[in-house]
């Protein structure tokens, strides 16, 4: 089918409309296959589907009735309808000049009769056909190429109605990541310490795995705002983040406790050693000053360190003792870390 079709001019467009379905167009979707099946009823056919034509491929959104594998869209007739843009109907594959020695038609599953109609989404532009396939020559009529016409406007709706329920999902998500990120630091805030860590601290003590936690706190933050202000104190929290994302994996959780409080959790360490390991290097990154506006300011820290489910197989009490290994820290002169003693 290949020399068969031209590249319409709009392609690129077409093309980014087929993507905007995203997943949808993947798998075969339950609505669209129902509409598929109801088609093949309808005209009495073996066969009915609706495909999306990509870049390089036909794809089988809904289908009914005989089972026909993907193809490249170089061997789709739905091609075809996408690239006219308008309704065709071959009533003898076999009589067809540019058709008859299609490996479709000439080996199984030997079709004979095609029938498509454009579906398009919201902007117009055709994604893809609502096809009727037979193995015997038939005609079909006005009154039928209305009907598939028809069809093809109901799968075009349920396309779009798909792919608003996907845009709302992504949307939706979206707006939670938003509300557990702290805008400053473009860490997790509070708020994901239920939501998130709950459920990676439960699995793992589910699993018999180990999960660490460090609390970090910054000596001295609160002299650099009262001395040069909440913009450079935020300049520096911007930069503290910068040097933690600098260390942690990218498997680690880093929770913004406020203030210049912050958590990570580790998953699965293998020992007391390795946030021991991770500590130091901490430790190291915050020991060099950070430099705003030309002036240097030192904001040194210390960590405590706990690991479950050891010390604590839940998130309370876990936070509870790290909290008082901090606190072994910041009296044993700070600049250092504690690991949770019971």
């Amino acid at each position: 089918m290949g020399q068969l079709v031209r590249v319409p001019a709009n392609e690129t467009q077409r093309l980014l409309a087929v993507r905007s379905l995203n997943a949808i167009h993947s798998i075969p979707t339950p609505e669209l296959a129902i509409v598929a099946e109801l088609a093949r009823q309808v005209f009495a056919s073996p066969y009915a589907a609706i495909n999306i034509i990509d870049e390089d491929w036909q794809r089988i959104a809904g289908q009914a009735g005989l089972k026909i594998a993907e193809c490249s869209r170089d061997m789709s007739i739905c091609t075809r309808v996408v690239f006219d843009d308008e309704l065709l109907v071959i009533s003898d594959l076999a009589a067809d000049p540019e058709l008859k020695s299609a490996p479709f038609v000439v080996e199984d599953p030997h079709l004979r009769f095609y029938a498509g109609a454009p579906v398009r989404l919201e902007n117009g532009l055709p994604v893809g056909a609502f096809c009727i396939l037979d193995q015997k020559p038939r005609e079909f009529s006005e009154s039928e190429e209305q009907s598939l016409v028809r069809f093809a406007q109901i799968a075009s709706a349920l396309l779009r109605l798909q792919k608003t329920n996907l845009l709302m999902g992504i949307a939706e998500n979206g707006l939670r990541t938003a509300a557990m990120t702290d805008p400053l630091t473009r860490f997790l805030n509070r708020s994901a310490l239920e939501a998130v860590v709950d459920g990676s601290l439960s699995a793992a003590v589910a699993a018999g795995r180990n999960f660490g936690v460090l609390y970090l706190d910054m000596d001295g933050f609160k002299s650099i705002n009262d001395r040069f202000g909440h913009n450079v104190g935020d300049e520096v929290l911007c930069e503290a983040a910068l040097r933690i994302r600098s260390v942690i994996s990218t498997e680690d959780i880093v929770v913004r406790m406020g203030g210049d409080e912050f958590a990570i959790f580790v998953p699965d360490p293998a020992d007391r050693s390795a946030l021991l390991s991770l500590s130091e290097r901490l430790l190291v990154a915050f020991r060099a000053p950070f430099t705003v506006d030309g002036v240097s300011i030192f904001a040194r820290l210390s960590i405590g360190a706990a690991l479950a489910p050891h010390d604590g197989a839940t998130r309370i009490l876990l936070l509870k003792n790290v909290d008082a290994a901090l606190y072994q820290a910041k009296a044993a002169g700070r600049d250092r870390v504690a690991v949770f003693q019971p």
